[in-house]
């Protein structure tokens, strides 16, 4: 597997493996809130791979076992875990065209360098009206205003780019996608327990947005 060179955004990742896993322990009840909302997305007994894999904390209880994760050292917690997983960018994805039934993104566009090219290339290997789930902390949230606030003094996400869902939602329909739904959660982030999983945008500040790649008929031949 190719590896590529440390990137500034995701070098505290690297540095920081063992934090980044402790956070998940940490906040037990926002995490598994945060899978039940993506959980609603996938689809069942489908191919899928998991873009920017981190340590498989999502991809493993979503039966995924495919992953892409560019930082080394989360990657080799995530195969330790069983999954299989290359270390490339969003970017560039190591797979063939149209493969894929699903791919998933779990806060991984706010540290992509270029989050055009990371949709064109989940484009590129889906498979038609596969689909791409993108989850992310809106930037126009209270979450989100936190996040942005605070981001100065966070070691993950100092060099973060945050989105709000019109954001995404025109770069995913630059790439291709289509029929977009939409979940949401984390109401309340100082909450104790579970948080509810709720359709739409706008409240919660995790969002899910499920996109469908477009299937391009080809015109009819025209009369000579």
């Amino acid at each position: 597997m190719r590896r590529v060179p440390p990137m500034p955004k995701i070098k505290p990742f690297e540095k920081y493996p063992t934090e980044y896993e402790a956070w998940f322990e940490r906040n037990k009840a926002l995490y598994a809130s945060e899978l039940n909302a993506i959980r609603t997305f996938i689809p069942a007994n489908q191919y899928g791979v998991e873009i920017g894999v981190g340590t498989g904390r999502f991809a493993v209880p979503l039966h995924i076992r495919v992953g892409v994760e560019p930082a080394p050292a989360l990657a080799a917690l995530a195969r330790k875990k069983g999954m299989s997983v290359y270390e490339h960018c969003a970017e560039a994805l190591p797979f063939p065209d149209d493969i894929f039934d699903f791919a998933l993104m779990v806060t991984v566009i706010c540290f992509v360098d270029d989050i055009e090219k990371a949709f064109q290339e989940s484009y590129r290997i889906l498979k038609p009206k596969g689909l791409l789930i993108v989850c992310f902390i809106d930037k126009n949230s209270r979450l989100g205003q936190q996040y942005q606030q605070e981001k100065a003094e966070s070691r993950f996400y100092e060099q973060a780019t945050f989105y709000g869902v019109e954001d995404v939602t025109g770069y995913l329909s630059g790439a291709g996608f289509e029929d977009f739904e939409f979940r949401q959660t984390i109401f309340d982030p100082k909450a104790e327990g579970l948080q509810p999983v709720k359709k739409g945008y706008g409240e919660g500040g995790f969002v899910v947005i499920k996109g469908v790649k477009k299937t391009i008929h080809p015109s009819p031949c025209q009369p000579i």
